[in-house]
């Protein structure tokens, strides 16, 4: 139940890129960056905040194999709940969170954000207002820091990787911008599956980024270096996949 409770707890997994870029991002880690930017405009209190695919618009095949679950790339919704101040007009802090939602998913993540659906719960009056966001199954919410959730702790197993697996995490934990290897899907960080005919090998990374770092550039570097190091063989393609479960803190 608690691995369940963990994994819905991640959210959608997002592309991150477009389809060449095989790199997805957990919902909660790209809410949380969302949310730490919006908390710095004034009179706005967010309340919740999904991220999904925008109906009935195109979506693109990804030129790798994405992790279970993972949407294909195409443009991207917000929808974000929020509380406004009585001495701001309502739509200009809207225009103000929509804004910082748009800039802050295309400019510091490389969400393809196309569209952002907000919805005022409430006003207050002053800086200090009584409670705090409402929790619902449904609904993502910003970081707790008294109770971290399962993608920002590192995940690793009881001894250090070894073999081809092990070989593999170091690389990726070596490519700057990589904070430490993560496994909220449960297992290990790093997966290499094979497929026999025709020959191929696929692997899959689940890392958190450090602060400071835009978390597309680092899954790049990421994807690149494994995708090197795990071409033994020219004769057997390799292709490699980024989940990014963190960013910073």
């Amino acid at each position: 139940m608690q691995s369940v409770r963990g994994r819905l707890g991640l959210g959608r997994l997002l592309p991150l890129g477009g389809p060449d870029d095989g790199t997805w991002i957990t919902e909660q880690a790209a809410v949380r960056a969302l949310w730490r930017k919006a908390a710095g405009i004034p009179g706005v209190r967010l309340q919740s905040m999904r991220i999904g695919p925008v109906p009935h618009e195109p979506v693109l095949e990804p030129a790798v194999r994405p992790p279970t679950g993972g949407l294909p790339p195409g443009p991207l919704g917000i929808e974000a709940a929020f509380t406004g101040s009585v001495t701001t007009p309502v739509p200009q802090a809207a225009e103000q969170l929509r804004t910082i939602l748009l800039e802050t998913a295309d400019e510091d993540l490389g969400l393809s954000a196309a569209t952002v659906d907000l919805r005022v719960t409430d006003l207050h009056e002053g800086p200090e207002a009584d409670g705090g966001p409402q929790t619902a199954e449904n609904v993502m919410m910003p970081p707790s820091k008294e109770a971290p959730t399962r993608s920002s702790a590192p995940a690793t197993a009881t001894e250090p990787l070894r073999g081809v697996i092990g070989e593999l995490a170091d690389v990726a934990s070596a490519v700057p911008g990589v904070a430490r290897l993560t496994a909220p899907l449960g297992g290990h960080p790093v997966r290499v599956t094979h497929q026999d005919d025709p020959p191929a090998r696929h692997i899959q990374i689940q890392l958190a980024v450090v602060p400071g770092r835009h978390p597309l550039e680092v899954a790049r570097a990421v994807r690149d270096a494994v995708t090197v190091a795990a071409t033994s063989d020219v004769r057997v393609p390799t292709t490699a996949a980024v989940l990014i479960t963190g960013t910073a803190a």
